[in-house]
């Protein structure tokens, strides 16, 4: 198994980027909760284009205008981000339903507003219905270098279920044409759907394993509210696999996945060294990215402060909303150094490689108390990983070898941070209460920590 190291920025920010979201489907599958609405009648897309880009001017301007000047004159020295693009995702609903030109007019417009990085990883969500060899050549062309595909089951019966209108046909003709397509391909499938014994489920990883390239993102089926499944699931009417069965489902993912050389990275995603999701990494990692489209979020360091983002959810408000007032945005909220800190919590402990605890007192001025960290390692629930060297016979690194309750020896609630902790197997299922319980032992982290917040 690669080290964590392999694909960590260590000292560096993630980067920044944009994510776009194409809120229409051609149907509305029963388990999604997704803002996706379908239109039979169709759409506007010059119109929503042109949207498109009104939004995006918007959060330029709120990255770059400097506030008022100080009195005296003086402005303040942090004028916005200006660092360049590393990434830029089109999701949905169904991005492959927009017209090659229209995402190449998108992607044209990010690159007149902000640096685009040499590598930036540019991706675009598809399902298999809506694939051609022509048409991903266009997306091609127009600069993705990525794609996402959502095949969700190599079983004709269950994709009928699940609500789906491709075939395992289809679904694997995609797959194919996207790897002729592209240098990077992934696609999802969903496991633990009623009825899927282990043995079922071996069966179909292994066929898809075989058909994937280098990045498989597999999620277990979840009963999400104000969904058609929900309705069924409280109903009765919809029997999924109880949650010791979704265990070993799980279990059983990871063995396959590890003898393949696909690394859990993330709790539901896998990858070869190297083909991990940069723009998912940077949510994960607590980055900053503009969120633009219908129910689309963002997370900005603007020159006044740290903000979150939504837009308005229906494509048809948003649209009248950016074309009045330029942006669709509905809610801005500025975050808090503790609610930075405990979004970052959140997101960094869904990762193998854990959350640097040293940059979460810098971002937020806080760090967890000690003897919290000590006993969640004692329940087996979290532990340190890549702890420095330098620091090898400091209490905290005996922390990290502390054996059972009682053992932890005792330092001081404010002591430096040092290292990294990251969620063990079984933590993975209980991250509300890891969270929970880091976030409400929070104490003010030492000075040196934190005296240069991040952006």
């Amino acid at each position: 198994m690669t080290s964590p190291t392999s694909i960590r920025t260590t000292d560096n920010e993630p980067g920044f980027g944009v994510y776009v979201h194409w809120p229409f489907c051609a149907q509305k599958c029963p388990y999604c909760d997704f803002n996706s609405h379908v239109r039979f009648g169709g759409w506007d897309e010059p119109r929503f284009l042109a949207a498109y880009k009104r939004e995006l001017d918007h959060v330029a301007s709120l990255l770059t205008n400097p506030p008022p000047p100080r009195e005296g004159g003086e402005s303040p020295r942090n004028k916005g981000s200006t660092a360049p693009v590393t990434s830029i995702f089109f999701g949905g609903g169904t991005p492959s339903l927009m017209q090659p030109a229209t995402v190449a007019a998108i992607l044209d417009h990010i690159a007149a507003l902000w640096p685009i990085a040499p590598d930036a990883e540019i991706t675009l969500e598809a399902n298999p219905g809506s694939v051609e060899a022509q048409r991903f050549a266009g997306y091609r062309a127009a600069g993705i270098n990525r794609v996402s595909i959502g095949v969700q089951s190599l079983r004709d019966a269950d994709l009928k279920r699940l609500g789906r209108i491709h075939s395992v046909a289809e679904a694997k003709a995609a797959v194919d044409i996207a790897h002729r397509t592209f240098d990077r391909v992934s696609f999802d499938l969903i496991y633990a759907r009623p009825g899927q014994t282990p043995a079922d489920w071996r069966a179909e990883l292994d066929e898809a394993l075989g058909m994937a390239s280098g990045h498989l993102s597999l999620y277990q089926l979840t009963i999400e509210p104000g969904t058609r499944f929900a309705d069924l699931y409280a109903k009765g009417r919809l029997v999924i696999p109880p949650a010791e069965d979704a265990q070993d489902l799980y279990e059983l993912t990871q063995e396959l996945t590890v003898a393949a050389g696909l690394r859990q990275y993330e709790i539901s995603n896998h990858a070869r060294p190297g083909e991990e999701s940069r723009h998912n990494l940077l949510y994960w990692r607590y980055g900053t990215y503009a969120g633009i489209g219908p129910g689309a979020h963002g997370r900005l360091a603007t020159p006044r402060a740290h903000l979150a983002t939504a837009t308005e959810l229906s494509p048809e408000h948003w649209l009248a909303r950016v074309e009045e007032h330029g942006h669709g945005i509905a809610e801005t909220e500025v975050l808090s150094p503790e609610a930075r800190s405990d979004e970052m919590l959140l997101m960094g402990l869904r990762l193998d490689e854990g959350i640097d605890l040293n940059r979460l007192a810098r971002i937020g001025g806080f760090a967890p108390r000690s003897e919290t960290v000590a006993r969640l390692i004692a329940q087996g629930f979290i532990e340190r990983i890549d702890t420095p060297l330098e620091h090898a016979d400091t209490e905290l690194d005996e922390i990290r070898v502390c054996l059972g309750p009682g053992l932890a020896p005792s330092v001081p609630a404010t002591a430096a941070p040092l290292g990294r902790i990251r969620a063990t197997p079984s933590g993975r299922f209980l991250l509300n209460r890891l969270v929970l319980e880091l976030s409400a032992s929070f104490t003010s982290a030492a000075p040196s920590l934190h005296h240069a917040a991040a952006p």
